[in-house]
């Protein structure tokens, strides 16, 4: 399992704007400088994040990106959301599908069950992680984890879990 460029460099840059003063902005150029993108690809992250709802661009001399919302009011999912699909995607079992047309397992699959399980997962720690959590640095994903439902079994949905 991979997190895309896109993913890592989408939050790397509202990171980067959770991380400046109140009311201070950043423009193109200086996120891509300080993130070492190149100014199309930044610009191609912070239009997605616009479109979104996360990000706010002013013009002007003094224009530039901003959150648009405080960091403390927007979850890792909202940025993962926006950039990419979640592990298991409803046309996930018709990419692997071998020479069929359709999967042989597509009625009784094992796997899919892991991958659901494991998308589920994903879905409660981002869900439950804000930007502001995740800026200042003090945030640890297993006491994160902790806090809440720290059986996979819960998170994942199966009802069961394997207890040792």
């Amino acid at each position: 399992m991979k997190i895309t460029a896109l993913e890592e460099y989408g939050l790397r840059c509202m990171l980067l704007l959770a991380r400046q003063p109140a009311g201070a902005s950043l423009t193109l150029p200086e996120i891509a400088a300080r993130e070492g993108l190149s100014i199309p690809y930044a610009g191609k992250l912070l239009m997605i994040l616009k479109q979104a709802g996360l990000v706010k661009a002013a013009r002007g001399r003094k224009g530039g990106y901003v959150l648009a919302r405080p960091d403390n009011q927007i979850h890792l999912s909202e940025i993962f959301g926006c950039l990419g699909d979640s592990v298991f995607t409803k046309t996930y079992c018709l990419q692997h599908s071998g020479g069929s047309e359709n999967c042989v397992h597509m009625n009784n699959c094992d796997v899919k069950k892991i991958w659901t399980g494991i998308d589920r997962f994903f879905a409660s720690v981002f869900s439950r992680v804000t930007l502001a959590e995740l800026a200042s640095g003090k945030i640890d994903m297993f006491e994160s984890l902790a806090s809440g439902s720290s059986d996979f079994g819960e998170i994942a949905g199966s009802g069961t879990a394997n207890k040792r």
